[in-house]
């Protein structure tokens, strides 16, 4: 199944005009011949999207004297990685479409290809190289990229494209979302070189339920026949030769002894893979996760993820993550903590967060951003949602430190949204059958003091979670202490979201709600961890959020202002005092 998956997909070699490019981009960027388009862009802001009219993608000059343009890339630029809203103050709110421009120049070299890898672009996107359509995309988080082989000129090339962060009810996310919409190209964008013949892909985990089986596949690009492949890890004394088909596929599985990354020992190997034109390295860890019952284990021993939910944003900048320091910035904070896993909301993010959370021994729950509100009865959506899926695996389903892969979050049971929650939790087996599988819940049963998990898609999935505000959105129907969790599936539980609004410094009461103070928020992450000691099937936490971060939904003028104040800490990094809260429950866990 996943050699047809990817024969189907590494057949479209160019996209065509006006289409995207389905195929998986190729993975390990960072290990690639690439030259960096990063910097600044010129950029014409088209309030009104008359761009396409105006034929902004061309950008020629006056054909004659009486001929005139009425737009042009001027000195106005936009940094790049960024989104756009933290750059210009008359942007902050932008929801509209803007055109980039880039220069560079290359000198191509016979036998070898060239492709435009983009990290991420929010949230449509319309690329032309010299005046002529490489292609679209759709999806504000997750790469892609167009083979420019015959399309770049010796010297000069103009590269423009068209970005759209307008929401739309067949968008994924849709309408309605709780984060800052950034517009923009907001990860990096290299122009990478490859033999004709070069590595596109691999997978290259422990086999499911083995802790001394290496096992995977190799998808080469652009062979003419069979070709062999050797993959060495030197520091574990492995080297192995295996022999790939005409189609440039080979799936291979062998024998070893490695030490298995953990949190406490985040060990990873030194990679290398060769092929007769291209060869290619990078850091890959080797772990076991699964389920035994309502148990969690890494490596087959019990484990709790002490986690914690973080939105790729810098509050202190009120922008996106765009860089190493930032993604660092994150990480940082949630070791202090004395997290062991992070889950990355609601949207696959930036790639070097993810590889370096992986070296500092954090799990990781990766999910795309199906977020209430989609509609599962659009096939538009079930498409979208499918590639979403795709892409954000076929990125990281090389680093170990991910353990779950999550499907949407806070989704009500309809027949409609259990069919296409269901296809996606196959779908991402077929692709990934190494990983756990979950997805948030928000809708819950009670009965006296029992909250009661129900939800039909339970029976499809590895994990249960549950985002529950008891004590904010849901009163207490008993003292913390007596409430229980109750459900006819036997597998492992995390609160996947808990957590009050606080105003960093704002102090007084601890029993009322709309006071907004750092006692209330203490008072109720300390009566969830109360209830937390009464649930056997718990094995996770994930308090919401890191930080206090930005949504156009929160509207009290006293105490939001724009921002959700459920974080731990406050938009400037100070500690609240539920972050001592829970600091403290991690510590003693």
């Amino acid at each position: 199944m996943i050699r047809l998956f990817l024969a189907t997909c590494l057949a479209l070699t160019i996209a065509p005009k006006g289409y995207a490019d389905t195929r998986p981009c190729m993975t390990n960027v960072a290990g690639r011949n690439a030259m960096s388009l990063n910097g600044k862009w010129q950029a014409i802001v088209d309030w009104y999207d008359r761009g396409e009219q105006r034929r902004i993608h061309l950008d020629e000059p006056p054909k004659n004297k009486n001929s005139f343009n009425e737009y042009s890339f001027g000195d106005a630029t936009l940094n790049i990685p960024a989104d756009w809203n933290s750059q210009r103050p008359n942007l902050e709110y932008y929801e509209g479409v803007i055109w980039y421009k880039k220069e560079f120049e290359v000198a191509p070299e016979p036998g070898q290809r060239q492709f435009i890898h983009f990290g991420a672009v929010n949230y449509a996107a319309k690329v032309y190289l010299n005046g002529s359509l490489l292609g679209t995309h759709e999806g504000g988080f997750t790469p892609f990229q167009f083979e420019i082989t015959d399309q770049l000129h010796p010297g000069k090339n103009k590269l423009i494209v068209k970005v759209d962060n307008r929401r739309s009810a067949n968008g994924i996310p849709a309408l309605n979302f709780d984060w800052w919409n950034y517009g923009g190209i907001t990860r990096d964008v290299n122009l990478i070189t490859t033999p004709a013949s070069y590595i596109a892909d691999y997978f290259i985990q422990l086999k499911k339920g083995s802790k001394d089986t290496i096992a995977g596949w190799l998808q080469l690009n652009g062979v003419t026949g069979s070709e062999p492949i050797t993959i060495s890890i030197p520091d574990a004394g492995i080297k192995h030769t295996f022999m790939a088909a005409a189609d440039g596929y080979v799936s291979f599985a062998f024998h070893t002894a490695v030490e298995r990354w953990s949190p406490s020992n985040p060990k990873l190997y030194h990679v290398e893979i060769n092929s007769d034109h291209d060869q290619i390295s990078e850091k890959i860890g080797f772990r076991n996760i699964d389920v035994a019952g309502d148990e969690l284990l890494l490596n087959g021993e019990p484990i709790f993820l002490k986690g914690i939910s973080i939105h790729e944003e810098i509050p202190q900048r009120k922008s996106r993550v765009a860089s190493e320091a930032d993604a660092m910035q994150l990480l940082l904070q949630a070791r202090e903590l004395g997290c062991n896993f992070i889950r990355t909301s609601h949207y696959p993010q930036h790639e070097f967060l993810i590889r370096k959370a992986e070296e500092m021994g954090f799990m990781l729950w990766e999910e795309i951003p199906i977020w209430q509100g989609v509609d599962f009865t659009s096939s538009e959506i079930t498409e979208k949602a499918q590639t979403m899926l795709k892409d954000m695996i076929s990125r990281d389903k090389n680093r170990c430190g991910v353990i779950i892969w999550s499907l949407s979050n806070e989704t009500r049971p309809t027949p409609d949204r259990n069919r296409v929650l269901r296809a996606l939790a196959s779908f991402s087996r077929t692709l990934d059958p190494t990983r756990l599988i979950a997805s948030a819940f928000d809708q819950f049963k009670y009965s006296g003091n029992k909250i009661i998990i129900d939800d039909p898609l339970s029976e499809d999935l590895d994990i249960l979670a549950a985002n529950k505000y008891m004590g904010w959105y849901t009163p207490w129907p008993a003292g913390p202490g007596n409430i229980q969790w109750e459900t006819t599936y036997k597998k492992p539980l995390i609160i996947s979201e808990f957590g009050a609004e606080a105003v960093y410094g704002n102090h007084g009461t601890a029993d009322t709600a709309s006071s907004w103070t750092e006692e209330y928020q203490a008072k109720v992450m300390e009566d969830n961890i109360r209830m937390f000691r009464s649930n056997p099937q718990l094995r996770g936490v994930c308090p919401w959020v890191l930080a206090d971060f930005r949504s156009p939904t929160r509207m009290h003028s006293s105490y939001q202002n724009g921002w959700n104040r459920k974080g731990l800490l406050s938009e400037h990094g100070e500690k609240k005092k539920a972050w001592h809260v829970i600091r403290d429950y991690f510590a003693d866990h």
